[in-house]
């Protein structure tokens, strides 16, 4: 942008009240959290979003005596949040509230998106990702196109999916994945959850020595593959307690996103789940006594020295779903283990990615680069939108320029209820305070 014509945006832009709801493509590497302290500290120094802090800051002057003390060690930052976490290994749509946009994000979280996902086989993780450490290892060989492609046809339309233990999903007010860390028994159990699976396509199939990706290396350690087994004992009592008999791997399935999502992550060399033995899953599978073989890693002889092969799906799903989730039924679906190595959210309501998304990098360049394009986004969510085909939530979807106050989570289908934090996670959006606080993902909630 010329001087002149930057001179031009921000006297047109003078004194406006930059309000609503636009969308980033988010980088791998950073917390949805991370994101929105980022566009905070670019947006407290910035000439567009000045008229709104100075609004903010009248707010503020008006509440009682009791409220200013409250807030005297705050610092004044614009009312930001985004629409439902997406996991640091994770990248694409995230959606932006500001100022009184955050009142609507809930409406992107009960929203359908659309992801790309990399499934790569031969083993589970703690995680059900790249990131986590392995808890076993499961034969690759045999998996061939039109065995993925059968199996993927049990996980289409409506199903019930059992969130991982890794979630950002919360049981008497703790995240699941803090009793995993602390080896503590669960209150009670993990409950399954519908979901629907609106499209699902294998875009590639990749056979073992095509591709870069690769399986972790840290196998997990006898306390934390403890955790997973009982896990796994809660999941098969589930199973036979709602039908009668041991399910399919359709029926093991959790939420996502974004996030998700997400996933739950955290810094190498911490802790996580274990490293389960191939006499493990036998143990799992047939409730026989374990033998005193080692397992996981007696596996890997017997792998075809090619590496194992992986596929790229691309899905539409309703809120509370998984991606990690299938990733890992789809292993044990085709006679294998599988995890996630890669997760892109490509649309979330009306944004998609190469559409109408403000790329990071650009915030990197200045308010001359990303200023206009923000001004403009929120301009066109706040006169021209309308509500998203596939929303769950469309009424709570501002239409004029004045953002609708969001409705109760009546508004979201009772199949599929509101997750408890965010994840990508699964979803909540960041509460807007100043600053915003980061939720659940110190973590890794997602993908979603």
């Amino acid at each position: 942008m010329s001087a002149r014509a930057g001179h031009h945006f921000w006297r047109m832009t003078q004194g406006k009240l930059a309000e609503g709801v636009f969308a980033l493509h988010k980088p791998t590497g950073i917390t949805s959290a991370g994101v929105i302290r980022e566009l905070q500290r670019n947006f407290d120094s910035s000439n567009l979003f000045q008229p709104l802090l100075d609004a903010q800051r009248a707010a503020i002057e008006k509440e009682s005596h009791n409220q200013k003390r409250k807030r005297r060690n705050k610092k004044i930052s614009v009312k930001t949040g985004h629409g439902g976490t997406l996991d640091p290994m994770a990248t694409g749509v995230l959606t932006i509230g500001i100022g009184k946009g955050t009142k609507v994000l809930q409406s992107f979280i009960d929203s359908t998106k659309t992801y790309d996902t990399v499934v790569l086989f031969g083993a589970q993780t703690d995680t059900y990702d790249r990131e986590g450490k392995i808890l076993k290892r499961g034969p690759y060989g045999h998996i061939t196109k039109e065995i993925v492609e059968k199996a993927l046809s049990q996980y289409r339309g409506k199903i019930m999916q059992l969130p991982p233990l890794y979630s950002a999903l919360k049981m008497n007010g703790k995240p699941l994945y803090e009793y995993a860390r602390e080896g503590k028994e669960l209150p009670r159990e993990i409950q399954k959850r519908a979901v629907e699976v609106k499209e699902l396509e294998m875009l590639e199939f990749m056979p073992g020595g095509t591709h870069e990706h690769k399986l972790p290396t840290e196998e997990a350690g006898s306390a934390e593959v403890d955790v997973a087994e009982r896990l796994w004992k809660l999941e098969r009592e589930q199973e036979t307690t709602t039908d009668g008999a041991a399910t399919s791997p359709s029926a093991k399935k959790r939420k996502v996103d974004e996030s998700q999502d997400d996933l739950v992550t955290e810094p190498q060399g911490t802790k996580r789940r274990g490293s389960i033995s191939a006499e493990s899953e036998s143990v799992k599978m047939s409730g026989a006594l374990p033998t005193e073989q080692a397992g996981a890693e007696s596996q890997a002889t017997d792998a075809p020295q090619v590496g194992p092969p992986a596929v790229r799906l691309r899905m539409t799903v309703t809120s509370g779903f998984y991606v990690r989730s299938l990733c890992h039924d789809l292993g044990e679906a085709v006679g294998s283990e599988a995890i996630m190595a890669e997760l892109v959210r490509t649309r979330q309501g009306q944004f998609e990615l190469g559409k109408n998304v403000l790329e990071y990098e650009d915030l990197a360049k200045g308010e001359e680069v990303w200023g206009p394009q923000v001004s403009k986004m929120l301009d066109e969510w706040s006169g021209e939108y309308r509500p998203f085909a596939g929303s769950n939530a469309e009424s709570n979807i501002a239409t004029e320029k004045k953002p609708v106050a969001p409705t109760e989570p009546a508004a979201a289908p009772a199949a599929a209820p509101a997750v408890a934090h965010v994840e990508a996670a699964e979803e909540k959006p960041a509460a807007p305070t100043e600053p915003v606080v980061e939720s659940v993902e110190t973590a890794k909630a997602e993908a979603v």
